[in-house]
């Protein structure tokens, strides 16, 4: 029975300790063995299992300290009784039962919005076992320093500071962690802010959520680049209908009559999401110009202004402003990794204070530990030497993806752009990009139609984004080789 209740794996990333452990817990708290239940010595445990006596005795000795098994002298170990009745909260635990038949709720018409119905971007789950993932905003994890971030964990975990980890700070951020992107992060943008002028979110979408939470009404009119990022799309089609599209050449968004009519606008200037341009100053000033005429906000998703391969960073419209009319949003979570979940909010003391407390009302303060692990990963410089990695491994890709597509795709044009992960393809008019998604998913390659961005029925369909953050630079040529052998096919 112990054989097959405790299958370890020894080429499992946990140890045969640690396994041994666990399922042992599982196996008490379902009630797989019994209450009082003697286990096996350790010897034999360790003979049926095939492991060394000693991890056997260690796990045994940690659960007897955690009260999961008790020692009993001269007659071996056994399970606590005690636990055999609740769980490890103290609950009762009784048998699984199948849950009661109930009438259908007619959940439609009591739902305000439907968020579920609305058009998402979709990545395969499984992208990292296609040959040449094309696919944006993921981590390629042999740039990213992993020994320094845990050593930068163990600092946050340090006993010292324990307090600030394990406590419930309400409304509060980490003040280590503010203090890095006060004046760390945020002066390489041109931007100076006081602590109160900054709010840590659970990253950049976040931010755009409390913002549209915040000031959007049902008659707001709401500037949105086209093409753009849907999620932000999205979130504002919760909260108006009143959507202007504002089109998007090769410098940005077009400074054009319809800016003037918008309440709140959204844009993404350092590299336009997703065809990677940058907005050049004299854009930026034009924009600031005609919010100003029209007493309008503008929302500054500074997207990606790490990567620049060909000049350096444009200061960030924030920098330009003198009324306070530009909100800010930057995120951790794209040059660290999405799943940290980091980014923070730069507006006026006022603004932040609301936008604090309806925090508080949603998530109370992202996780103290990630707080504080990024603060020391920026205070001891491993964040700056990670950004020159990126820089020069992301250069040689982007170097290497506009060659290849200049090389096997004479008719596509490629947006130009200063750097980014990405780059934005555009085909020729009757060029379909689902359809050659389809088939080259059948080839190994995973790459991004570019429909969803835009805000048109029906949308263009022959633009596609392909993100190199997360393939070698190596394989670039022979995945933009399949994708023209795709294109032949079709």
């Amino acid at each position: 029975m112990h054989d097959l209740l405790f299958r370890l794996q020894p080429s499992s990333e946990s140890g045969l300790q640690a396994q041994l452990r666990e399922k042992l817990v599982a196996a008490i708290l379902d009630g797989q063995i019994p209450k009082n239940e003697r286990l096996p010595s350790s010897r034999q445990f360790a003979k049926s299992l095939g492991i060394s006596r000693n991890t056997v005795t260690l796990a045994y000795q940690s659960l007897i300290d955690d009260g999961f098994l008790v020692s009993r002298e001269r007659s071996g170990t056994f399970v606590n009784n005690d636990l055999t009745t609740s769980d490890s909260r103290g609950i009762a635990r009784t048998p699984a039962k199948a849950p009661p038949e109930t009438t259908q709720r007619d959940w439609a018409s009591r739902f305000r919005v439907r968020p579920s119905i609305q058009e998402n971007i979709a990545k395969p789950a499984n992208w990292p076992d296609y040959p040449y993932p094309f696919i944006y905003g993921q981590v390629d994890d042999q740039l990213f320093p992993i020994a320094e971030w845990r050593d930068c964990s163990r600092r946050a975990l340090g006993r010292q500071w324990l307090d600030n980890w394990t406590a419930d700070h309400h409304a509060s951020d980490d003040e280590m962690l503010v203090e890095q992107i006060r004046t760390r992060l945020l002066p390489r943008r041109g931007i100076m802010a006081r602590e109160d002028e900054i709010l840590v979110t659970m990253g950049a979408q976040h931010a755009l959520y409390l913002l549209a939470s915040l000031l959007v009404k049902r008659e707001s009119i709401i500037g949105l680049e086209n093409p753009g990022y849907p999620d932000v799309r999205n979130i504002f089609q919760l909260r108006t209908d009143r959507i202007r599209s504002l089109t998007v050449d090769d410098e940005g968004l077009q400074i054009v009559p319809e800016v003037g009519d918008c309440d709140l606008i959204y844009t993404t200037p350092s590299h336009h999401a997703p065809t990677t341009v940058t907005m050049p100053e004299i854009r930026r000033l034009q924009l600031l110009e005609a919010a100003a005429k029209n007493d309008s906000l503008i929302i500054e998703d500074d997207y990606e202004f790490e990567t620049n391969f060909v000049s350096a960073p444009s200061p960030a419209l924030k920098s330009l402003d003198r009324e306070g009319r530009v909100l800010y949003v930057g995120s951790l979570s794209k040059t660290l990794f999405p799943g940290l979940r980091l980014g923070y909010l730069v507006g006026d003391a006022e603004l932040i204070r609301e936008a604090r407390a309806l925090r508080r009302l949603m998530v109370r303060h992202p996780p103290n530990l990630n707080q504080r692990t990024a603060a020391h990963f920026i205070a001891l410089g491993h964040h700056d030497s990670m950004l020159l990695r990126l820089r020069r491994a992301y250069g040689e890709r982007w170097e290497e993806i506009r060659g290849a597509i200049s090389d096997l795709l004479p008719e596509f044009r490629v947006m130009p752009s200063n750097g980014g992960s990405s780059v934005w393809v555009q085909g020729p008019d009757k060029f379909d990009a689902n359809r050659l998604a389809a088939l080259a998913s059948q080839r190994g390659v995973v790459l991004e139609p570019g429909h969803i961005y835009f805000t048109e029925n029906p949308p263009p369909r022959n633009h596609f984004r392909l993100g190199f953050s997360s393939i070698d630079s190596g394989d670039i040529r022979a995945g933009v080789a399949e994708i023209a052998a795709c294109i032949a096919q079709s």
